[in-house]
């Protein structure tokens, strides 16, 4: 049997004592928090088993604060004291404003809220909230629903449908149906109806009745009035930034083929080295460290996270917004733009009154638009990224190719607009100048998918540096001209029928 010299049992022991003092000290959840656990963990022990695995459970917030500015990841430098000395628990989110909160109810002698919103994780991450205040994301659900000419195309294709007397008619809208179509991602206003009283395993309740619930969109209108949902990425109760540095997380709305990012970057070469090597990444550190917690770009990384170098040099600071990287915005409706200056659309008009920030042959509305300036500085940001793995050469003439081929798309948009104006102006079906909608004819779906679907996808296989058959003839240049050949013989054949030359 080996002796173990009473020195190095010293050192073992002392080494113990420190790990457990860092990981145990003052790390204790609070009495609420305890009294939630204690029937929540027989209820919803799913709930309760993903808080556990948490950093939530793990840490106050207090110690939190106190990590180096790089590792840090809570932003706000004010927190009440009474939070700073326990764990991140239940009661701590579900009590959190809950004034302003109208889903806020009686329970067990405590004020809770069902949601927990935006503003409630402000408490300790401010400047993210901060940040998604100002994303295009956080105003998914007015941008939806308050712009006319979308909401045409929502009713042509959500909307229930009746064939009587050789006519097709689009009947009424059915809000459950709006919840799983549109706004799963871009959010549902989540509204309190009134309270009910339910039998439970530890007898009756009053909890409040929810419209619009459940729902995890990225613009949800939440009881607070805030906009946004952290969970989209963050997903509950773990909130887990492994889980939001994953593309499966964004794959999730972004899948196409209106937005085909996912689709896009599974067949990308960074996709291919993405699914060869993630096993090896340390997808929760902070920061993140390029080349040695991971070796290929996720979302994220482009996108939001927090990179440095081995040596700590920053390469991009973390941001919430999501577009500061990025100079264009690549879903066109129906031309891809600059990114608009606001993230709420709803006062962007063009001159013939349309809601999109384009005219009709393509020219940007440009006082609702970031400036050329901007766009360069956008640029540089997500360049700096890429010439850490990428020669200046090859990150510059993938942008002239980026820029090239949004060009491209929409001189083939325009075309096909042109088409369909003709359909318009000489009475073949009713659009626009008719003041009918615009999405309810099969030329003007064939028109429709020219720039919904692809030039879409080929403006998302050209930005993400790869995709290659999605920019031809999986749902790209092919399909695009395909659609043009459509239009033009089905215009030739009403001018024949019309005798219009």
């Amino acid at each position: 049997m080996k002796i173990v010299p009473t020195s190095i049992k010293i050192l073992i022991l002392s080494v113990f004592l420190l790990i457990q003092n860092n990981y145990s000290q003052e790390v204790k959840n609070s009495d609420e928090t305890n009294e939630c656990l204690s029937c929540h963990t027989e209820l919803h022990p799913g709930i309760v088993a993903s808080w556990n695995d948490s950093r939530h459970s793990m840490i106050t917030t207090g110690q939190a604060m106190k990590n180096a500015s790089l590792e840090k990841r809570v932003s706000s430098t004010i927190i009440d004291s009474s939070l700073q000395n326990v764990t991140v628990g239940c009661y701590e989110c579900h009590s959190l404003n809950a004034d302003k909160h109208k889903d806020s109810f009686e329970h067990n002698g405590y004020k809770l809220h069902v949601i927990v919103t935006p503003n409630d994780c402000a408490t300790c991450h401010e400047v993210e909230v901060k940040q998604y205040s100002n994303n295009l994301m956080s105003h998914a659900y007015s941008n939806l629903v308050d712009n006319s000419l979308y909401q045409e195309l929502i009713k042509s294709v959500n909307n229930s449908y009746c064939y009587s007397n050789n006519k097709l008619s689009i009947g009424k809208a059915d809000s459950l149906t709006e919840y799983e179509s549109c706004l799963y991602c871009h959010g549902t206003k989540v509204e309190v109806t009134g309270f009910v009283t339910k039998e439970t395993d530890f007898g009756e309740y009053i909890f409040p009745v929810l419209d619009g619930w459940p729902n995890q969109g990225v613009g949800r209108v939440n009881p607070d009035e805030s906009l946004g949902s952290c969970t989209s990425c963050h997903p509950r109760h773990d909130f887990s930034i492994e889980t939001a540095r994953k593309p499966y997380t964004c794959s999730e709305c972004h899948k196409g083929p209106d937005v085909p990012a996912y689709k896009v970057y599974e067949v990308s070469k960074h996709g291919n080295i993405f699914k060869s090597k993630s096993e090896e990444f340390k997808f929760s550190n902070v920061p993140w460290k390029l080349g040695k917690d991971f070796t290929a770009p996720t979302c994220a990384t482009c996108h939001a996270s927090l990179i440095v170098s081995p040596d700590n040099s920053v390469i991009a600071e973390r941001t919430h917004q999501f577009n500061d990287r990025l100079s264009w915005r690549l879903f066109g409706v129906p031309y891809a733009h600059p990114h608009p200056i606001s993230a709420n659309l709803n006062n962007i008009i063009n001159s013939e009154g349309l809601p999109i920030a384009t005219e009709l042959n393509g020219e940007p509305v440009t006082k609702f638009l970031i400036s050329k300036e901007e766009q360069q500085i956008r640029n540089v940001k997500m360049k700096n990224i890429c010439n850490n793995c990428h020669s200046s050469e090859w990150v510059d003439n993938h942008f002239t190719r980026l820029d090239n081929t949004i060009k491209k798309t929409n001189e083939i948009t325009y075309e096909s607009t042109k088409m369909i104006m003709d359909f318009w102006k000489n009475g073949y079906v009713e659009g626009l100048p008719q003041g009918k909608n615009p999405f309810d004819e099969e030329v003007e779906r064939e028109w429709t998918s020219v720039w919904l679907f692809y030039a879409n996808s080929t403006r998302f296989a050209s930005a993400m540096a790869g995709g290659g058959d999605y920019g031809v003839f999986a749902d790209g240049r092919y399909q695009s001209t395909e659609q043009l050949y459509k239009l033009i013989e089905r215009l030739k054949f009403y001018n024949k029928l019309f005798n219009k030359k």
